[in-house]
């Protein structure tokens, strides 16, 4: 195995940081949709609104733990980064190879939180056919 040097973590800043701004519109879009889909089910409840609901408070969670296991890959990288300063680079490969765990960690609940995305949008795909079909 080659050795372990600063560059190698430093290289996964730029692609945490993009995960991680992509993440937080994903969070910023989902408590706005919440926050509209609250208000219309005050008004009138209905059940496909508290489906929508319910669906929209599990990929909430996902994407906070999507979040959570992305800043602590990067906490790890700079705490990998440190360990390699202070010429601790055996500490520092196992450190590092926990923080790519969680970036992978984190990926995978991208791919699981995006599934359910993609059916919750199916479903209103499917609602908008039935109501054309029944015109």
């Amino acid at each position: 195995m080659e050795e372990l040097t600063l560059t190698t973590p430093a290289l996964l800043f730029s692609a945490i940081s993009l995960i991680m701004l992509a993440y937080t519109n994903r969070f910023l879009a989902y408590a706005a949709v919440i926050r509209n889909l609250s208000e219309k089910y005050k008004e009138t409840p209905k059940k496909s609104l508290k489906r929508q609901i319910n669906n929209l408070k599990l990929r909430l969670n996902l994407t906070r733990y999507m979040q959570i296991f992305g800043i602590s890959s990067l906490l790890l990288c700079v705490l990998t980064m440190f360990l390699i300063y202070i010429k601790q680079e055996a500490v520092a490969v196992w450190v590092f190879g926990l923080a790519l765990l969680l970036l992978i960690f984190s990926l995978a609940l991208l791919i699981r939180e995006i599934q359910i995305s993609a059916r919750a949008l199916q479903h209103h795909l499917d609602d908008i056919q039935n109501h054309l079909k029944a015109e």
